[in-house]
């Protein structure tokens, strides 16, 4: 191959199809000076050995431009440069503050939350691990050298190493290395000063500065304090960057071709609070732009009723002024109706699994209805017709209380498990094509519903008592029977329900997943947040982290296949074989 013959070069490009591995992009934030976007060597060259592709992300605050880079690349690096203005962290500048890069700040602070809520892999270096803490909640030092013991600013060269950090060891730096002290350079004043709740500190220097820090909720973001670009002992950050982007892509390749179904949502709850579907709006877990940003296809809308003690009324539990339950099961339905309506470009509401999928071919999210307590049918049978006319998929029995249909799981065994009521109720459900869901249900509720129902019921939100000993989770007893009467069971995100002490997160969801997978098989199976009704934990918090639990899903090896099955096929079958009756 002729040096300038551009022909060969041409030629051996095209001379196998396709022309080149399809490789994951990543988006480098591009330094500002002298009216130019720049960017070192290290940042890219490091990108490409490292198997990625490097694309350099000028500073543009524009919302357009920023949305649009951001649904083409897979990860993102936050290189370094020039001090963050400390307005930005609510603080005014001390007199040791250097120069500020105003062309850089909004945009990479904008660009770090935004790819923050689409759970895109970041890298942030040196100024980046610093724009890491100042977006997402935690405080950037403007000057360290007055208290730091080592020299962290140097005129070395930028590959030589000139300090050693200590890295925790059950921290990600230290699986990359695999070792507890590392020797990075030095090349900074600022430094982070509080890593937020959102992350952890995992290394620092002698003297106490931090010099690196990760996700605490399970995402794949890490920021270190030096320059891994600048020296080949760097190169294994970039490279499990490149492999997070590998599986952040998996992931959304998954999204593209399975429907993802939540069976059960509480938002309606905070209807009395004013809320905005439209926008991403802080009091709510699910809205169209956390749908986006986590990849979800649909959810299971439920109007909520809570149960009456006695002696209390309906109307004095809830917020609306409605003259009894089956009024207030409406007005829920009434106002999802108005959400549809004003976003109908982007949203519908579905009744079957074939509207789902209509929905998934045109780019739409859906909704589908449930009741959550049969209370809503204030003990007239014929209120069940009504609910179906309205396009209820399911109907929970009953919630934390005994009604007069069942006796709950937190009730007084009122009537020994179905009532006489409950007995017609379920009747009527199976020959109006309403799923019968037993989350909540009483032990002896539960069984005498299975025996009695002639199609398969589901557990729209429950979780595995073996797991965590709580009346509201299933036996393995239960979920067997369940199995073997082809019914499903959702796990919950609620973490009441995932351990009994300390704090639970993704993980534990993903345990009781998987000792459901193992008592009653991967066709039984699938995922019922309860977002919005005290649902969400670490991880997987809102609907913008439901792409997390797919890449918890690809990492434990699951097929696409299963993968479908868990996140909505199995829960679908059984939607399909009761709306069939």
């Amino acid at each position: 191959m002729g040096r300038y013959d551009l022909q060969s070069y041409l030629d051996d490009i095209y001379s196998c199809y396709p022309e080149a591995e399809r490789k994951p992009v990543i988006g480098i934030t591009g330094n500002y000076d002298d009216l130019s976007c720049k960017l070192g060597q290290g940042y890219y060259k490091s990108v490409v050995a490292a198997g990625g592709v490097p694309m350099v992300i000028p500073p543009v605050a524009d919302k357009e431009v920023l949305v649009n880079t951001l649904s083409h690349i897979d990860a993102l690096i936050l290189s370094g440069g020039g001090d963050l203005n400390p307005l930005f962290v609510g603080e005014e500048p001390s007199p040791r503050l250097r120069g500020i890069n105003q062309e850089r700040d909004l945009p990479e602070l904008l660009l770090t939350r935004l790819a923050y809520n689409r759970q895109i892999p970041i890298l942030g270096i040196c100024r980046g691990i610093q724009v890491l803490a100042a977006a997402l909640g935690g405080k950037v030092a403007q000057d360290i050298t007055i208290n730091a013991n080592v020299k962290h600013s140097q005129d070395a060269d930028r590959s030589e190493l000139t300090h050693s950090v200590k890295l925790l060891e059950d921290s990600t730096l230290y699986h990359i290395y695999g070792q507890e002290k590392l020797l990075v350079n030095s090349f900074h004043h600022q430094a982070v000063k509080d890593a937020g709740d959102k992350f952890r500190v995992v290394a620092k220097s002698s003297d106490g500065i931090v010099e690196a820090m990760e996700s605490s909720e399970y995402k794949s973001i890490i920021g270190v304090q030096w320059h891994p670009e600048c020296f080949e002992e760097g190169l294994p950050l970039f490279r499990w960057l490149v492999d997070e982007a590998k599986a952040f892509r998996s992931a959304h390749g998954v999204h593209d071709r399975v429907l993802t179904l939540d069976t059960h949502c509480d938002t309606p709850m905070f209807f009395p609070q004013d809320v905005c579907f439209d926008h991403r709006d802080p009091k709510i877990l699910v809205d169209l732009h956390k749908m986006t940003e986590g990849r979800q296809d649909a959810t299971i809308m439920v109007a909520y009723l809570p149960q009456p003690k006695i002696g209390e009324t309906f109307s004095s539990k809830v917020d609306f002024d409605v003259p009894g339950p089956v009024e207030y099961a409406d007005l829920i339905f009434d106002k999802i109706e108005e959400i549809v309506e004003k976003n109908r470009q982007y949203i519908s509401i579905a009744r079957t699994p074939g509207d789902l999928y209509e929905d998934k071919r045109h780019g739409r999210k859906s909704i589908m209805l449930g009741i959550e307590n049969g209370l809503a049918l204030n003990g007239q049978l014929q209120n069940l017709q009504h609910f179906a006319q309205r396009g209820i998929v399911y109907m929970t029995l009953c919630h934390n209380g005994d009604n007069d249909i069942c006796d709950s799981a937190r009730g007084c065994n009122t009537h020994g498990g179905l009532s006489r009521f409950g007995e017609q109720v379920v009747r009527e459900m199976n020959r109006l094509g309403i799923m019968v869901d037993l989350s909540h249900a009483a032990e002896k509720s539960f069984y005498d519903a299975l025996a009695l129902s002639t199609t398969p019921i589901v557990c729209s939100h429950s979780s595995c008592r073996a797991l965590c000993d709580h009346p509201r989770n299933l036996t393995d007893d239960q979920m067997r029977a369940l199995a073997s009467k082809g019914g499903v069971m959702q796990i919950t995100v609620y973490s009441g329900f995932l351990r009994k002490e300390g704090e639970a997160t993704i993980l534990d969801v993903m345990a009781h997943l998987e000792h459901a997978i193992k008592v009653m098989g991967i066709d039984h199976v699938g995922l019922g947040t309860d977002f919005d009704g005290d649902g969400g934990v670490r991880g997987l918090a809102n609907s913008s982290e439901l792409i997390n639990f797919t890449r918890q899903l690809l990492a434990r090896n699951y097929s696409e296949r299963d993968i479908q099955k868990i996140w909505g096929g199995n829960f679908l079958r059984v939607m399909a074989q009761v709306q069939r009756r």
